[in-house]
């Protein structure tokens, strides 16, 4: 049995090529997937680890340090003094860094990263263990003078002796570049400037007593975690977090994988679709091939073999194939992962393809998903099989389901659809977001599955209408397509799911991307009433100096500053929740329309007050005149009356959870060194709008990272947001279809085999190789876009209810976006007509005598 099983796997490899594709695909996300964040994490780890201090010093992060309030967390600079005077310490040196600023050059250009990376300024202190050395001018003496790293350098163009202009929290300030230094390890991406240590902290942080931390080095014999514990009990219970060298890479480390778990599950996401939608290939190929070699294994077993031995031969061609899938697999994912290294090098972030990182974990999970997918695919093929009796195999009896009954199919897909939609109508009624949501994807998930098994049950009545034009538009031509694509159900159904699954994912998202979308503009229409707003491209704060050139522009009126800080509030319940609160200057109302249940902006905004949004107010007990204790940064902690009670949608409230807002003097007063995040502008009263941007950009033309939007460009931000989540989902399409292209080939392929004789005798009578052509791409077409109906008809489903938790989070408008909707049938149509090329040129060159001969 195993040399018939390796022989039949040999001779039937052309045929098993085209699923041994869609193992390739699946196992080649996910192995470059892994092998990119090993590689990634390896790298960065030793870079962390080669960099970081003995022993660092820094603010305590009691509240959410990601919160863009624009404050810089320091320590003081005498901490320096105490620290060094510790046993066991060989030096000690205050540190200055400042992420997130702003450096243009003469032609105010940013000369930044632009794929999100910081830019940071820092000062001029080398060690053995600095991650950048001078290769060429000098280090920075004194004020005006920096140096730059080489790869900022290179991408823009900056050349020893140009000025380049610094905008930090105090202010803006001017610099020569005085020297060039290079990255000795792997450059994550960001552009560093360097500044004299002597000015950095005066000049990044508005005081020469200030610092952000404090690098400690070990004397010889003292351990890391001596030195900390030494350093710790000096310090005291202070607002310090003390941090060997192996605390600060792994925390390093953390920050980092957050960008990297983005990277591994969207390369993960493809991989799910690639498994999904090749497990429908698989099936097909090997119900196909089994029924095409019923007299084979009719005639295995008629020579003794049993049941359980044929299914094991199949099953063993699906490991093979498995294997053979899960080698090449692993050698693309490895190709993958290579260009992906490229890529981010291309962005900035210069990682080396010699350091590629492949641990035993990859090539173990690539083979277990390609041998698993393979063998899961085949095992009811298989069974199949193993089912057929010794006489009903000779006789050529149909083991591929023509004609067989679908009643089990009808039973399980309705019961399976009926709880789908019971969970689905449950995500439309329920209230709560966390509930709707999880409904929604069980239902997804039950609906999903019970058209799949019920696809073979309306292939009839849809290919009936679909191909309802076919014999009036091309004649027996049409009409001998359709039925062809009638003949097996289970067959078309099995193929046209493959594409049902890519087109009901891209039919629900556009569904809720485009609700999304009119909501937002709906929420803008709603409560924007400024005529402008002015914020940072990357949406971090900026400086005083923007809105003092705000101020000082002709013709504007109202100024509305918003600033954020993260608070923690305690509750009338007991908990106590982190959260980000807003803060606004008093004329909010000038430049927003926001609906009250009690109180209003003057009660909100006042000293001692904030506002909070109704219904967070009533799940935790609080009213107005309720008076809550809240906790800024730094252990500063005020207790602050609730003065008024929004009635917003939650996407128009103020804040975060709870929809926090209050008067923007108490953010100065407890967030120290904040900056502003937005300026809402309203023009003076006789000035036209459009007079008054020009003036605007104009006076902020030295700040390229500040952006003047109004409200029609507001919306355009808001899209694009939007469209890059969309734009993930149409790859994940583009990758479905290709894989749904491989199986509508693969099945007219095995088909026109399995038909050979038939063809032959179509010929015979008179059938042109056109005709033949035409007739085996009509066939594809009606498949193509049965399953194009059938996707979007689920997604369209999906769409609407994802709409109504969406919903549940204020944004109420459903939009169905008609075109795209279109565009996917008609592209259905192509696909239908590239996927039958090579099937159709092969059919209509077979030669017509031997066609009649074949059995």
């Amino acid at each position: 049995m195993l040399k018939a099983t390796l022989r039949s796997f040999l001779a039937h490899k052309g045929r098993l090529l085209l699923s041994a594709l869609a193992v390739v695909l699946s196992v080649a996300f996910v192995a470059g997937s892994l092998i990119f964040s090993d590689t990634v994490t390896r790298t960065f780890d030793r870079l962390f680890a080669s960099t970081s201090a003995d022993v660092t010093v820094q603010p305590k992060e009691d509240l959410n340090a990601s919160v863009p309030t624009g404050a810089v967390q320091t320590v003081p600079a005498a901490l320096v003094d105490r620290v060094a005077r510790v046993e066991g310490v060989a030096s000690a040196h205050a540190d200055v860094g400042v992420e997130n600023i702003t450096v243009v050059d003469i032609k105010n250009k940013s000369v930044g990263p632009t794929t999100g990376a910081p830019t940071i300024a820092a000062d001029w202190y080398v060690t053995d263990r600095s991650s950048v050395e001078l290769t060429s001018g000098a280090a920075p003496r004194g004020a005006g003078e920096a140096v730059l790293d080489a790869d900022t350098a290179d991408k823009k163009g900056v050349e020893i002796g140009d000025t380049l202009t610094v905008m930090a929290q105090p202010g803006s300030f001017k610099v020569r570049i005085v020297g060039i230094a290079t990255f000795k390890t792997t450059n994550p991406g960001a552009a560093l400037v360097f500044l004299d240590p002597e000015v950095a902290a005066g000049q990044l942080l508005g005081s020469a007593d200030k610092a952000t931390g404090v690098s400690v080095e070990a004397a010889r014999g003292v351990t890391d975690a001596e030195l900390k514990r030494r350093v710790a009990a000096a310090l005291g219970s202070g607002p310090y977090d003390v941090k060997t060298a192996d605390e600060q890479a792994k925390s390093a480390a953390e920050q980092l994988g957050g960008f990297l778990d983005i990277i591994k599950y969207v390369m993960l996401g493809f991989a799910g679709i690639a498994v999904l939608v090749g497990v429908f290939l698989i099936v097909n190929t090997f119900s196909m091939l089994i029924a095409q070699r019923t007299r084979e294994l009719g005639l295995l077993r008629a020579l003794g073999a049993d049941r359980r031995q044929v299914r094991r031969s199949v099953l063993t061609e699906a490991v093979l194939l498995g294997l053979v899938g899960s080698t090449l697999g692993l050698a693309a994912g490895i190709g993958l992962a290579a260009g992906l290294i490229r890529l981010m090098s291309a962005f900035g972030m210069n990682l080396k393809t010699t350091e590629m990182a492949v641990g035993w974990v990859t090539p173990v999970t690539a083979y277990v998903v390609g041998v698993g997918v393979t063998f899961v695919a085949a095992y009811l093929p298989a069974r199949r099989a193993a089912a057929v009796s010794p006489m009903a195999a000779l006789a050529d009896a149909d083991i591929a389901g023509v004609g067989r009954p679908l009643k089990v199919r009808a039973v399980v897909g309705a019961v399976v659809g009926a709880l789908g939609v019971a969970a689905l109508v449950g995500c439309v009624t329920a209230s709560a977001t966390a509930s709707a949501a999880s409904l929604l994807g069980l239902g997804v998930v039950l609906t999903l599955i019970a058209t799949v098994i019920a696809g073979p049950l309306l292939v009839r009545p849809v290919i009936r209408v679909l191909g309802a034009a076919f014999p009036a538009l091309f004649g027996s031509i049409g009409r001998m397509s359709q039925r062809n694509a009638l003949r097996n159900p289970r067959r078309t159904g099995a193929t046209a799911a493959a594409l049902m699954v890519g087109l009901a994912l891209v039919g629900g998202m556009s569904v809720a991307s485009a609700s999304m979308s009119k909501s937002f503009d709906q929420q803008i229409d709603k409560t924007l009433g400024a005529d402008f707003v002015i914020q940072n491209t990357n949406f971090t704060p900026f400086s005083q100096e923007v809105t003092d050139r705000v101020h000082a522009t002709g013709g504007v009126g109202t100024v509305v500053r918003q600033r954020f800080a993260p608070v923690a509030v305690r509750l009338p319940d007991g908990r106590r929740i982190e959260t980000t609160a807003a803060g606004y200057d008093d004329q909010v109302d000038e430049v927003a329309h926001v609906t009250y249940a009690q109180g209003d902006t003057a009660a909100a905004l006042a000293g001692g007050a904030l506002g909070m949004d109704v219904d967070f107010a009533k799940d935790h007990g609080v009213r107005v005149g309720s008076v809550l204790p809240v906790e800024f940064p730094g252990d500063r902690t005020l207790s602050l009356k609730v003065g008024a009670l929004t009635d917003q949608d939650a996407a128009e409230g103020f804040g975060m959870q709870g929809g926090l807002f209050l008067g923007i003097a108490t953010v100065e007063k407890y967030v120290p060194g904040g900056q502003d995040s937005v300026l809402y502008v309203n023009t003076d009263p006789g000035v036209n709008a459009d007079g008054l941007r020009p003036r605007l950009e104009k006076a902020l033309d030295p700040y390229p990272q500040v952006q003047v939007r109004d409200q029609a460009d507001y919306k355009d931000l808001v899209h694009d947001q939007i469209a890059v989540l969309l734009y993930l989902v149409y790859a994940l399409l583009g990758l479905a279809i290709v894989i749904a292209v491989l199986g509508v080939v693969n099945t007219l392929a095995l088909s026109v085999v399995e038909r050979t004789r038939e063809i032959g005798l179509l010929r015979a009578i008179g059938l042109a190789r056109r005709q033949l052509r035409r007739m085996i791409r009509l066939e594809s077409v009606v498949i193509a876009v049965f399953g194009a109906v059938l996707g979007l008809a689920l997604g369209l489903v999906w769409g609407v209810c994802t709409q109504q938790v969406l919903a549940l989070q204020g944004m109420k408008a459903l939009a169905i976006p008609w075109g795209t909707i279109v565009a996917v049938v008609v592209g259905s149509a192509v696909v239908g007509v590239v996927a039958a090329l090579l099937p159709a040129l092969r059919a209509s060159r077979m030669n017509v005598l031997a066609a009649i001969a074949h059995e």
